[in-house]
């Protein structure tokens, strides 16, 4: 339909206590289709017109309509249910053709021709099908909601136990470091030839533009730290 956006539209139905449809999704009524479908049923379950004072002699009890009578109403209610369909299939048939079909996807249109066939097959059913396939989507919602239920139940279990499992090795990190902490021996350390040190750094500190007159102390210092190296490494070797 050029730059408007389709959708695709799948279809089902359901009844309710009294045997109507009530579920149609997939393809959206008008308000007008909704209000004709409404006063249907409504005028379907109107009271017959209560008898005149005179008339009044017994009172029997209220009189059930018969299994005769009952279906009669059933098949009358299902033939004006499924003429409101096919007024909304011709309905959608005049949009679709308005707005200029041709311009579609083909697979948009393979879409909207499964979705017509499937309008159309579900207006074959008899009202006892369709009473069978609103009990089935019952019981595929029922599965759908135990199985929502039982992947909840496991995210929480798998929290939980992640929890667990992250205070465990928190546990066991704080003991190792703990222990390694015991186990490493402070070691001091003392400064190498410090009076030659001190005595460097005075002299850079008197002559500041004649660093040269420190050449010999400063030779002397990297002597006795060359010195104090080979020590240590013989020590530790």
């Amino acid at each position: 339909m050029g730059g408007r956006e389709s959708t695709t539209r799948k279809v089902s139905y359901g009844l309710d206590q009294e045997e109507k449809v009530t579920v149609l999704q997939g393809v959206k009524l008008s308000d007008d289709v909704l209000q004709r479908m409404r006063e249907s049923g409504s005028q379907s379950s109107e009271k017959s017109p209560p008898p005149k004072p005179g008339s009044q002699k017994t009172d029997p009890g209220p009189t059930r309509p018969s299994p005769a009578e009952m279906q009669e109403e059933l098949r009358k209610r299902f033939e004006r249910e499924q003429a409101l369909v096919r007024e909304e299939l011709a309905r959608m048939a005049r949009r679709e053709k308005e707005a200029g079909a041709d311009d579609l996807k083909p697979a948009v249109l393979r879409e909207r021709a499964r979705t017509r066939e499937e309008l159309e097959k579900a207006q074959n059913l008899q009202p006892a099908e369709l009473n069978a396939w609103a009990k089935q989507l019952a019981r595929k919602d029922a599965e759908l909601k135990h199985l929502a239920a039982f992947y909840k139940e496991q995210l929480q279990l798998m929290e939980k136990k992640n929890m667990d499992y992250y205070q465990q090795t928190s546990e066991m990190y704080n003991e190792a470091a703990t222990k390694a902490e015991g186990s490493i021996k402070a070691r001091n350390t003392l400064p190498i030839c410090p009076e030659l040190q001190s005595q460097v750094l005075n002299c850079y500190k008197e002559n500041r533009h004649q660093t040269l007159h420190c050449s010999s102390l400063a030779k002397e210092y990297m002597n006795c730290i060359n010195s104090a190296k080979k020590n240590t490494m013989v020590n530790h070797g």
